[in-house]
């Protein structure tokens, strides 16, 4: 564990507390508040840092998506395959595939103040996809997901690839991250599984001393569409409601807490794990016209996209 993003941690309860135990050392153990002693534990080098009171039994976790065509039922085969596709991904999917992640990582911080040298709280941050992304773009990233299963893959996908960023669990709606001690706070598809969305702004904001990113599903027309067609979710594999953002609550939120905002939509469909289809647009001819299409969509009717992204810039 990183002995100074480790110092930015805190008790989600008392927040800007201490945390009496820390060790970047440590692989098990126990971590407690200096204001109201309540305890946290240390699991496989990860802190756990949920608040006492949080029913976890709705958590969501990302292999939501591969049980959802099993009605809940996975097999270790099934999971076993799942986890190491979360683990790896991007790696050794289709070049569309790729190229989709890296297109929506570049859009979502193209707006953003410089990631090198940044310190970047990526909030539901899964198995560590964008946690990478942040990494290899010369941020110190702490990644925290609410599912311990995800952080665990996040630790294996940093293990794997030699990267050097702190792995918590936490809950968004109550970070366990001091008050202005993240230089930018990211997040990327993590609200729509929140019943109330505003409450992870609100704590985005709060830990945020430069700026926020929010890269989330959009309430749109396309989205409603895409739904009726079984393009898009309804509802996850966890049996939540898949939330679409709009803009304006968003802006609003950000606006309130000090911050410049600028939001965008644009055009952006895939499954979660590629199959045919993107694996034909993949092929040497088709990948770039493909590339063009979408580029070229977006130029005409990207606004009316179901993709929100929004870069809030704290205002001096």
């Amino acid at each position: 564990m990183n002995a100074e993003l480790l110092g930015l941690l805190t008790c989600p309860v008392c927040r800007d507390s201490e945390l009496l135990g820390l060790d970047e050392q440590m692989v098990d153990g126990a971590l407690s508040c200096s204001r109201c002693e309540a305890t946290y534990p240390v699991r496989n080098g990860v802190p756990i840092l949920l608040p006492p009171d949080l029913d976890t039994s709705g958590v969501h976790d990302e292999l939501d998506h591969a049980q959802r065509h099993k009605q809940g039922q996975v097999d270790y085969l099934d999971r076993e395959v799942a986890e190491e596709f979360e683990i790896s991904r991007p790696d050794g999917t289709p070049l569309a595939y790729r190229w989709l992640m890296e297109e929506k990582f570049r859009r979502s911080v193209a707006k953003l103040p410089p990631l090198k040298g940044a310190t970047v709280l990526d909030a539901c941050s899964g198995s560590g996809m964008d946690a990478e992304f942040l990494l290899r773009e010369g941020a110190r990233v702490i990644a925290l997901d609410i599912s311990e299963s995800c952080a665990l893959r996040a630790r294996s996908r940093a293990e794997r690839q030699g990267l050097d960023y702190l792995v918590v669990v936490g809950d968004v709606r109550r970070l366990p991250v001091r008050t202005g001690a993240a230089d930018i706070a990211y997040v990327h598809d993590g609200f729509h599984h929140l019943d109330e969305p505003a409450l992870g702004i609100r704590e985005l904001a709060r830990v945020a001393r430069l700026a926020v990113s929010i890269n989330e599903p959009a309430d749109a027309l396309a989205t409603k569409f895409a739904v009726r067609l079984g393009m898009a979710l309804r509802e996850e594999g966890a049996g939540n409601p898949v939330v679409r953002l709009r803009a304006q609550d968003v802006s609003d939120e950000l606006q309130r807490a000090g911050f410049h905002v600028e939001a965008s939509r644009y055009i952006m469909y895939y499954q979660h794990e590629p199959g045919r289809v993107m694996r034909f647009v993949s092929r040497p001819g088709v990948y770039h016209l493909y590339q063009w299409a979408l580029r070229l969509v977006n130029r005409v009717v990207g606004a009316a996209g179901n993709k929100l992204q929004v870069a809030a810039v704290r205002e001096r």
